[in-house]
């Protein structure tokens, strides 16, 4: 499990690190990891209406970026839904 957190915290920072501030995802940031890591957990990932909806549930702060905390709140739906887990 560590080399899964590990793994996790420096896809987050690679991608963060892409435009501006290495702490926080941008909408474009998060719709390239989410295309790219994630294609086949998150429902229509190409299209780019069903990402700015993931990203506005997950955005707890409305600021148009996610910071790791709320990233992890979509690791964890996901998590929970390939695992058969209610959330």
């Amino acid at each position: 499990m560590e080399a899964a957190i590990s793994t996790l915290v420096t896809q987050f920072k690679t991608f963060a690190g892409k435009d501006g501030s290495g702490s926080t995802l941008s909408r474009d940031e998060f719709h390239s990891l989410v295309t790219s890591q994630l294609p086949n957990y998150v429902k229509n990932a190409s299209d780019p209406g069903e990402i700015d909806r993931l990203m506005g549930s997950l955005d707890q702060n409305n600021d148009g970026e996610l910071t790791f905390t709320e990233f992890w709140a979509l690791v964890g739906k996901l998590a929970c839904k390939q695992a058969g887990f209610s959330h």
